[in-house]
């Protein structure tokens, strides 16, 4: 029985092997000329349109917007920085006018390289800024008192930045309502303490999904929307990260870009004064 099942197998192939050198050759190139559209046309559909920004800032063609007030953001992922070079360092022509530098996260995390960073801006001519990484893991008080009393912030610099980016659907017992309440806990005890309005930082589809109340209109609002030509926001912006993907001289690999929303005398308004 088996020897018969076995050659049943064998005469199957043999005839679907057959078929396939019975057909004409311009029918097979044919065949396997479509099959290999459809491939780049699905592959392309799923992978590369939806990111093709992406896929140009990786490989070099970065997209700058119009503007002239330029700046970047950092953290000890770009790792040690020629504050050398980054001070003489142009985008699109113009200078590196303000960088934006991780302090704290949650109510524990202190940036390594921080304090070397926020001196180094300074010494070299520009503006400055702290931000603190917001958790849902411990209380947005305790955050903010976390990032008072490690951030020492001066005249000339910008105001305080909580960046929001926690993707709260993923947090149990996490609500919308909660994480608009806390926000507003860190921005209020924040503010007290530097006599100045914080910055609110976040994405584009978070600002829409989960902060999209009057209440946070009054903040300075830092946007991050890459791989786009023009800014879909409909509200008012301070600053804008366009790319994640940035190549500027002084730092190695790649560093978020940000560009502010007016001209030079506009900027220096939104400076810390005494």
């Amino acid at each position: 029985m088996t020897k018969k099942k076995t050659k049943k197998k064998r005469k199957g192939r043999k005839q679907n092997g057959g078929i396939l050198r019975r057909m004409p050759s311009h029918l097979l190139w044919g065949l396997l000329v479509v099959v290999v559209f459809i491939y780049i046309f699905f592959f392309y559909k799923t992978f590369v349109g939806p990111y093709s920004f992406r896929w140009k800032a990786l490989y070099g063609e970065t997209h700058y917007p119009a503007g002239t007030v330029r700046g970047i953001d950092i953290s000890h992922y770009q790792d040690k920085i020629d504050w050398d070079r980054l001070r003489n360092a142009t985008i699109q022509d113009s200078p590196i006018r303000f960088v934006f530098i991780k302090a704290t996260e949650g109510t524990d995390k202190f940036d390594m390289h921080f304090n070397l960073n926020f001196a180094q801006a300074r010494k070299n001519g520009i503006a400055r800024g702290a931000y603190h990484f917001f958790s849902t893991k411990s209380s947005a008080k305790k955050q903010a008192e976390f990032f008072c009393r490690m951030v020492q912030l001066e005249e000339g610099d910008l105001p305080p930045v909580l960046d929001v980016e926690t993707e709260v659907d993923k947090m149990s017992g996490y609500s919308k309502n909660k994480l608009k309440q806390e926000v507003l806990t860190w921005m209020n005890i924040v503010e007290k303490h530097y006599g100045v309005r914080p910055i609110l930082y976040a994405s584009y589809s978070f600002r829409n999904h989960y902060l999209n109340d009057e209440t946070f209109n009054k903040y300075p609002f830092w946007i991050a929307h890459y791989y786009v030509n023009t800014l879909q926001y409909k509200g008012d912006w301070a600053f804008w990260q366009h790319t994640d993907a940035g190549h500027i001289d002084g730092i190695k690999g790649y560093v978020d870009v940000d560009l502010f929303n007016g001209e030079m005398e506009d900027f220096e308004k939104l400076l810390l004064k005494e």
